[in-house]
């Protein structure tokens, strides 16, 4: 049994930093662009790489969100795929992980 008390405040605090992380690219995006053609494309390539950061965060805060819901349903710990409890060790590296390490690898 999994002490899921420790794996909810990590991942409370994980999903507490990506929305602020989010918040701040939001922000960035939403700044005017400058004039000059130069700055504009140089603006443009970090508009781009801060919006795909956007998306990896929105991804990562689904699984979480998913993970919690696991902790509440009282199943977080046990691979959605085959049942099998999830290592220790897998979730203290990836705690919103719904997998064990055999289905996480396609088996």
């Amino acid at each position: 049994m999994h002490d899921t008390e420790k794996y909810r405040r990590m991942l409370l605090d994980r999903l507490a930093e990506l929305d602020s992380r989010l918040h701040e690219i939001e922000s960035e995006l939403d700044t005017p662009p400058p004039k000059d053609w130069e700055e504009k494309a140089v603006e443009r390539e970090g508009d781009e790489v801060l919006e795909q950061l956007g998306h990896s965060g929105e991804a990562e805060i689904a699984r979480i969100r998913a993970a919690l819901q696991r902790i509440r349903d009282g199943v977080y710990g046990e691979c959605v795929r085959c049942g099998e409890e999830i290592s220790e060790a897998r979730l203290e590296i990836l705690p919103d992980t719904p997998f064990c390490r055999t289905c996480a690898a396609g088996g």
